[in-house]
């Protein structure tokens, strides 16, 4: 994968870039058989836009720095087996938006697709290890990854954000509920009951875990003080 320089540019230049680069797209695409639209649910449970190839390519032509549409044009082609196409979507969302977690899953799941597993291992490892300090975002990639079937490397986000964070009662609780998910009702009942402990004004954890069979308190509500006449 090349990363795009970041250089200043006037924005003449700029625009002179981005109508060339709209260009090529449209001129690959015009080549090409058209793809089939998205399902309404993708393979992993997750309700896409709906948005299909025509569609993103009008958006990205109209703003071509554009990293959602960048990245839903890539999923689009991936899941076609368009690799090349989805590959270089992804990589303009990316370099548009660094941050954007899904299309960093989207990436990882891409070489593993193409059988390429050890390629998405390097990548995995890669966007963990930019983010291996910060549980939040550590979170936001593991459920990315979960989104696209890639369990492992959720898990690996998971328990990197727990190190970073042991005693946070939301990173606790996002691991637990995503062993609920799993439907591994231990481990959801250790997490989720050790996100209670660190913060019982959670009703969706209590909730849990009353489902779980375990019977838990909540805090009572502070004592109403009356308030003096003069």
């Amino acid at each position: 994968m090349t990363r795009e320089r970041r250089g200043m540019r006037t924005p003449a230049a700029r625009g002179s870039r981005v109508f060339l680069l709209v260009c090529s797209v449209v001129i690959l695409v015009a080549g090409c058989q058209p793809t089939s639209t998205q399902s309404s649910v993708d393979s992993t449970g997750v309700i896409p836009s709906g948005r299909g190839e025509r569609e993103l390519l009008a958006e990205i032509g109209k703003k071509f720095e554009n990293p959602q549409a960048h990245y839903e044009l890539g999923r689009v082609y991936a899941q076609s087996g368009q690799w090349t196409k989805a590959e270089y979507h992804y990589n303009m969302a990316l370099g548009f938006d660094p941050a954007l977690r899904a299309a960093q899953a989207g990436v990882v799941k891409l070489f593993i697709d193409q059988g390429q597993k050890a390629k998405g291992e390097q990548y995995a490892s890669a966007y963990i290890q930019q983010i291996s300090t910060n549980d939040q975002e550590l979170l936001r990639l593991a459920w990315e990854f979960e989104r696209v079937g890639l369990d492992e490397h959720a898990l690996r986000c998971f328990r990197q954000a727990l190190l970073v964070g042991p005693d946070s009662y939301d990173v606790n609780k996002q691991v637990g509920f995503y062993y609920l998910g799993k439907n591994d009702t231990a481990k959801a009942r250790q997490y989720l009951s050790r996100s209670f402990e660190l913060n019982p004004r959670q009703p969706d954890v209590s909730g849990a875990l009353g489902r779980l069979g375990v019977v838990v308190e909540s805090p009572e509500a502070p004592p109403m003080t009356m308030e003096k006449k003069q």
